[in-house]
């Protein structure tokens, strides 16, 4: 329906004409013009907050919402702040069973995530037979996935429980900030698992010198503090521009994209800044990656018995299928034209890499390995002799 100009909206909104297209009637005839007075005095001087806008805004069009950010971007003059103090986490909507349902599969995941890596981190740490770098950076990478799926699960499972699925502002650029600098340790330990992989392979009399104990651990390390060094720029230049509404994300993740989406005012150069930092972080690695398992596939295909080159590729097999799930999910959610994409097959991308990933890298690396599946089994004997004494 049209609604008739009143309250002098058109001074307020130079660049339509002067009737409002709406979806619905709001009950209250007063709040229309009241959130056109909200952009024409100001953030400091109105007297509705624009919070009521965002909490109306399926009643709003996307031309009155376009309007209220161009009314925000064309007073350079005043101070800029923040009006949005919580964000809605949509989620994967729907009916409240479809929600429990839902709740109860991740909830199950998370659980088998939770305890497959342990199992893996107390197989490395107990069996002294896995005292070595390549298992010594397997159950590194078992204990980052604990954290990384921790990252997301726990506030997507409180959401689907939640009638308001609000995230505070600094909660989500919190969860922002350990999601990604988390999902950038796990592609460094990756691209030191494959290093580790072509040493063994190339160059297996130089191995024992070149990977040692100490070297291994300077690895791991260097992992951990540039994954956690990463990302506090782009995430301190995104969190100072302004969020004045709507503050509605459909995602289950403060993702960068959906939040660009939310600011007031056009900033190109730091959305050009943060694309380039993540295609770096991504293919940085993932070229690395890829030159280790160049150069292992050459000096396999040297080899000339068939035993010789099976037990070769059993070796990092289970490595390659691993980073295959993680790197051909993140490039499609970070590498590719994600924009064009719909909503619910950007949530999928995320889950798959963010949640069912870990979930997968516990069986992937025990069912393909003698020593890993003998070590599981004497951890879980010990804890059944423990239970019974």
């Amino acid at each position: 329906m049209r609604l008739a100009n009143t309250h002098n909206n058109s001074s307020a909104f130079p660049t339509t004409n002067s009737k409002l297209t709406l979806f619905k009637p709001h009950p209250n005839p007063d709040f229309y013009s009241r959130a056109v007075q909200c952009c024409k005095h100001g953030m400091n001087e109105d007297r509705v907050q624009l919070k009521q806008v965002q909490n109306h805004k399926p009643f709003l069009s996307s031309d009155l919402m376009e309007n209220i950010r161009r009314n925000f971007a064309l007073e350079p003059n005043r101070s800029i702040r923040h009006t949005v103090t919580e964000f809605v986490l949509l989620g994967f909507p729907g009916h409240r069973e479809m929600q429990n349902l839902f709740f109860f599969l991740i909830l199950v995941v998370y659980i088998l995530t939770l305890l497959g890596n342990g199992a893996i981190v107390c197989a490395v740490k107990w069996d002294k037979q896995l005292h070595t770098p390549m298992y010594i950076l397997l159950g590194n990478f078992a204990f980052l996935e604990i954290w990384y799926v921790s990252s997301t699960v726990p506030n997507l499972l409180a959401n689907f429980l939640s009638e308001t699925k609000t995230i505070s502002f600094s909660g989500c650029f919190c969860q922002f900030y350990f999601f990604f600098s988390l999902g950038t340790t796990e592609c460094f330990f990756l691209s030191v698992m494959a290093y580790d992989r072509y040493l063994a392979i190339c160059r297996p009399l130089h191995y024992p010198t070149i990977m040692t104990g100490r070297f291994c651990a300077n690895l791991i390390s260097a992992c951990w503090v540039s994954g956690f060094l990463c990302y506090p720029v782009p995430i301190v230049l995104i969190s100072q521009l302004p969020f004045c509404g709507p503050n509605i994300i459909d995602h289950f993740v403060c993702d960068p994209g959906p939040l660009f989406a939310l600011i007031c005012v056009p900033a190109p150069v730091i959305k050009l800044i943060c694309y380039t930092f993540n295609s770096m972080i991504i293919f940085g690695p993932f070229l690395s990656i890829l030159g280790s398992y160049t150069l292992v596939l050459r000096a396999v295909l040297r080899v000339p018995s068939g035993a010789g080159r099976h037990k070769a590729f059993s070796t990092c097999g289970s490595h390659l299928v691993v980073v295959s799930l993680f790197y051909g999910t993140l490039m499609v959610m970070y590498v590719s034209p994600t924009s064009g994409n719909p909503a619910g097959m950007q949530k999928i991308v995320t889950l798959v890499y963010s949640v069912v990933t870990p979930l997968l890298n516990p069986l992937i690396y025990s069912l393909r390995n003698k020593d890993m599946k003998n070590a599981l089994r004497k951890v879980l004997g010990g804890l059944k002799i423990s239970q019974s004494t």
